[in-house]
């Protein structure tokens, strides 16, 4: 009882905040039933004076709340599936930076965090050089057996920030509760189910092994690039609240003008921005969903380095496709292939034309040729086309509204070194290489390789299917509950059955073969 009053005082006070701020002024009230709509125009009474029709009303209030509700605002950012495309541009602008806690408590959560004192563990540690709400960051020094010095980036859990955002959280999921309780309708926006995807994105984010495994997979991934580079992750010093790994000395993508003052060519960097996305997504199903300037460099060899992977995106191989082809659908003008595609992948419901989804998908494709390449958003288009798609019955599909939330920051960063930059000529080549590598003869013969596995793991699984069949047979004998024919016509039919089963998968596998070398 006490929880829920503590809960309920605690939700009102968020209320207040998001009414006070103007954030109410997202809601929509024509889908509010009648006592909720009057609740909104009480609210959006209690609005500062001042505030009219500017945007960063929502991230204010997330920064009034506190640390946690900034952290879900700004996964939220990458989420407009959930808050609505207005509403994740407004949050883009929240800036986690609070003040640093002091330097002997970092101390003491790497000391025990290793069980050494930080003399034993580093040859020098720095003051805190940046700080947010989760965690701050160190320079240190450690020293090889051979005597060589290097420098580390230490990344130093922030005291009591996972109590503060399991508190948070309860809140959170009361007022979901609260909500759903209120109108039943607002149930098909999810909001405990929103919750509960905040927490275990944020609950991961806490732990920094996760976070190191992120960018141990992404440099393996990466590692044959010319362009892009991971900073390495020191795993013996690393744990849930202490990340080591690689100082990076280079140039923030903040400013062209740096860039062009260390003697590097912003247009090349651009380039780099776009190509190491479109590579780590569509080549490797696995990229940095939160690619702004603060989280890029340019190191002095004119490499790209990314750094901060407590926020990251996977795609299948099937998404994968489904996007390069996409991409070079528009490229081509070929919007019945764009259409074919999304058939394919199971994104349109079959009841539907592809001619009509083609023609829908033409009225996006062809202003666009219409205009200069630099003039053209390759992540506007892409938004465009979730609009029509959702015309079409298609599903929000997680993965792919990060991906598209993902390209529009991307594409920004890109073209804030380049205003000219062709989008479209500057992913061709990483499309195009990707379609002639996997549904080339290559990709053919690998997924034959693919389906013959699988056929091996059916076969080598036949003689347990034949046991478990015969431990069927004695349980029946020894349970008196048929007679000898009966059970005899009953073996007789599994077997059957069993090796009907098995002509069935090998048919399976031969068509699966016959098409991936058609």
């Amino acid at each position: 009882m006490l929880g829920a009053v503590f809960h309920l005082a605690r939700g009102a006070h968020v209320g207040f905040v998001l009414a006070r701020e103007g954030a109410l002024s997202f809601v929509d009230p024509s889908e509010l039933p009648p006592h909720l709509r009057l609740a909104l125009k009480v609210g959006r009474s209690l609005e500062r004076p001042g505030l009219g029709d500017g945007a960063a009303r929502l991230s204010a209030a997330m920064t009034r709340l506190g640390p946690s509700y900034v952290k879900f605002g700004q996964f939220l950012a990458t989420r407009p599936d959930i808050v609505g495309m207005k509403a994740a541009h407004d949050l883009e602008q929240l800036q986690d930076r609070v003040p640093p806690f002091p330097q002997a408590i970092a101390v003491r959560v790497v000391e025990a965090a290793f069980g050494k004192p930080i003399t034993a563990l580093f040859a020098a540690f720095s003051e805190p050089i940046a700080a947010a709400s989760i965690a701050q960051v160190h320079k240190a020094v450690v020293q090889d057996a051979d005597g060589t010095q290097r420098a580390l980036a230490v990344k130093i859990m922030r005291p009591g920030v996972r109590e503060r955002f399991q508190r948070d959280l309860q809140v959170m999921r009361f007022i979901a509760r609260v909500v759903h309780a209120l109108s039943p309708q607002a149930e098909r926006l999810r909001p405990r189910e929103v919750v509960e995807i905040l927490a275990r994105s944020v609950m991961m984010e806490m732990d920094f092994r996760l976070e190191a495994a992120a960018a141990s997979e992404l440099a393996q991934n990466t590692r044959d690039d010319p362009d892009f580079r991971v900073p390495k992750p020191e795993w013996e010093l690393t744990a849930r609240d202490v990340l080591s790994s690689e100082w990076i000395d280079g140039t923030k993508l903040h400013s062209k003008a740096e860039i062009v003052a260390a003697g590097l060519d912003p247009e090349a960097v651009g380039r780099a921005v776009i190509q190491s996305f479109l590579r780590h997504a569509i080549r490797d199903g696995f990229f940095h969903a939160d690619m702004h300037q603060g989280n890029l460099f340019v190191d002095a060899e004119g490499k790209l380095v990314a750094v901060d992977f407590g926020i990251m995106g996977r795609l299948g191989r099937n998404e994968r496709r489904f996007l390069a082809e996409i991409l070079l659908g528009f490229i081509m003008r070929d919007y019945r292939r764009v259409a074919q595609v999304h058939f394919e992948a199971g994104y349109v419901p079959a009841h539907h034309s592809v001619e009509d989804f083609a023609q829908a998908i033409r009225a996006i494709g062809e202003p666009i040729h219409q205009r200069r390449a630099d003039e053209i958003s390759m992540a506007k288009v892409l938004t465009l086309l979730f609009d029509v798609t959702a015309l079409f019955d298609m599903s929000t599909r997680t993965e792919l509204v990060m991906l598209q939330k993902t390209m529009v920051v991307v594409e920004g960063v890109a073209r804030s070194l380049d205003p000219r930059l062709d989008m479209w000529t500057t992913a061709e080549p990483v499309v195009r290489a990707w379609i002639g590598r996997n549904l080339g003869p290559v990709g053919r013969l690998e997924q034959g390789a693919d389906a013959l596995r699988t056929l091996a793991d059916v076969v080598a699984e036949f003689p347990d299917l034949a046991q478990r069949l015969k431990r069927v047979i004695v349980r029946l004998d020894e349970s008196g509950t048929g007679d000898a024919q009966r059970i005899e016509r009953f073996a007789r039919n599994e077997r059957r059955r069993a090796v009907l089963q098995t002509l069935a998968l090998w048919g399976i596998a031969v068509g699966a073969l016959v098409l991936a070398f058609r």
